[in-house]
């Protein structure tokens, strides 16, 4: 739990142990995940992952620090970053448990030239706040809009494929266990 307790608030509808992580940077999330599947678990829910790249000591944090060191060379400080970043999705993709993960999202723009020949701002959804085309290592991707409806945008899962859930739960569980 990244969002500062907030697991906790649904602890009288499900049986499930919290570990709040107090550092967001992606080796917590690589020693977390390798915890759990120490101590047995089968499902691991990382809420959020978005954390991991740009919360307290996540990703972009720390390229920042290490830009520092080197006279704001940011680019040279990924070399530093990126290893360990990919460790944390390797941990992820790799676990023995089913990872489950939520990122935050934010709405994504594009600039183009109108009729007129301006330039103006065209919104073209969302993205998720993580590293580009992380959603990509997932099996199964959706998106939940403000009517808590699930749009399903990519899967490896053919009873899946295009599906829209009305407020998802039990179902998709189910159909994921069957698969």
């Amino acid at each position: 739990d990244t969002e500062r307790g907030s697991a906790s608030k649904y602890a009288d509808l499900f049986s499930f142990d919290v570990l709040e992580l107090e550092s967001f940077a992606p080796e917590m999330f690589v020693q977390a995940i390798r915890a759990a599947e120490a101590a047995g678990y089968d499902i691991i829910i990382i809420d959020s992952l978005s954390h991991a790249w740009m919360g307290r000591e996540g990703a972009l944090e720390q390229v920042d620090n290490y830009a520092r060191k080197s006279r704001d060379n940011s680019f040279a400080a990924w070399r530093h970053v990126t290893p360990k970043h990919n460790e944390m999705v390797d941990a992820i993709v790799g676990s023995r448990c089913h990872v489950i993960a939520t990122m935050r999202s934010k709405t994504e723009w594009v600039v183009e030239k109108d009729k007129n020949g301006k330039s103006v701002p065209r919104k073209i959804g969302t993205a998720p706040i993580q590293r580009d085309g992380l959603e990509f290592e997932f099996d199964v991707v959706g998106d939940i809009d403000i009517e808590n409806t699930f749009a399903i945008t990519k899967t490896r899962c053919p009873a899946l494929t295009g599906k829209l859930v009305e407020r998802p739960g039990a179902q998709i569980a189910e159909v994921l266990r069957a698969w």
